[in-house]
């Protein structure tokens, strides 16, 4: 008997218009789950973490960050002056303490969250050495688990590569706290790594340019290691890597309250592995209701340019930001 004695299924399949099918399937189903929105308020359910007033909804307790942005007096939310906490410091105060030594930021405060006090010099040289120890990716992975599969969304390229450093780890199921604590570790060391190559990646098969692949160097920060793998040139200068070392101590932590961060609560209570939990965070903070209201930040940027003709004029500036609160533009 040969091949040819067989149908070839690809050749005999009836073609289908399968956006139609979907589409009308879709209608079936949303026609077919209502949920009265009067309901949610009958039963108290907690929509998008927030109260009906307008407050954050409590779902634990932490010591590590706060956020405090409002009171409430009456039972009525009130704006007050903001405050961004890292283990009870402000990081206000933490950003100006980096200033005046004119150090990186960023790696004292990844400290100061994870071990609940500020390092000495001697401990932060220490952590330093480690994370710089770590940022390598391991043999072949940049191959197998970044070239061979990129993304056009670098948040996805990030969860995916946080999944893959499972297959890479030799104990990735000890759920112990020391473990734990070396995979955390490890992965934030290694994220801007993961990022920068994911970014590579785009470029060579989504936007058709260059690829560079540069190695990150131990003896630099994440900020300035971020930069010099991004660039084809290596090159950057100190307030750029400043300005970014500023951009990733404001978002190192956000109160512990935020759904990137009830993500990993939610998934590590089910006693899964360390990359189980942060692989779903990530695609937590891709949403664009979440970290991906970034991009929307970015596409608001470029709308505003395409608008506003001179931009010497505050008078026209103004008027079109007042167009965009107001939903007119």
């Amino acid at each position: 008997m040969s091949y040819s004695d067989f149908e070839d299924p690809i050749r005999n399949t009836k073609k289908i218009n399968e956006k139609k099918i979907v589409a009308k399937l879709a209608k079936i189903a949303q026609a077919n789950d209502p949920i009265s929105n009067d309901l949610y308020t009958k039963y108290d359910v907690k929509r998008g973490l927030r109260n009906a007033n307008g407050t954050g909804v409590l779902v634990g307790l932490t010591s590590i960050g706060d956020v405090v942005g409002y009171k409430v007096e009456d039972g009525k939310k009130i704006a007050i002056p903001g405050k961004l906490l890292y283990r009870g410091y402000d990081v206000a105060d933490l950003i100006a303490d980096a200033e005046k030594h004119n150090q990186f930021g960023y790696e004292q405060c990844a400290y100061l969250l994870l071990f609940g006090k500020l390092p000495t010099q001697a401990e932060l040289d220490e952590f330093n050495e480690l994370l710089g120890s770590l940022r390598n990716l391991p043999p072949n992975f940049t191959e197998d688990m970044i070239m061979k599969a990129p993304s056009a969304d670098i948040m996805n390229k990030l969860a995916r590569g946080v999944l893959a450093s499972y297959s890479y780890d030799e104990d990735p199921e000890d759920r112990s706290l020391s473990n734990v604590l070396r995979q955390c570790i490890q992965l934030i060391s290694r994220f801007s790594t993961l990022a920068a190559y994911g970014y590579q990646a785009k470029r060579r098969y989504y936007d058709f340019k260059s690829m560079y692949i540069h190695n990150p160097l131990p003896e630099l920060s994440t900020a300035e290691n971020f930069l010099r793998l991004i660039r084809n040139n290596k090159a950057f200068t100190d307030d750029e890597a400043k300005l970014l070392d500023l951009a990733l101590v404001l978002h190192a932590e956000h109160g512990g309250g935020n759904n990137s961060s009830l993500t990993v609560h939610v998934v590590s209570s089910a006693d899964t592995d360390t990359y189980s939990a942060i692989g779903a965070a990530v695609g937590s903070l891709k949403g664009r209701r979440h970290g991906g209201a970034n991009i929307q930040v970015m596409e608001m940027m470029d709308d505003i340019k395409e608008n506003v003709k001179d931009w010497s004029s505050e008078t026209e500036i103004r008027e079109y930001l007042r167009k965009i609160v107001n939903k007119e533009a």
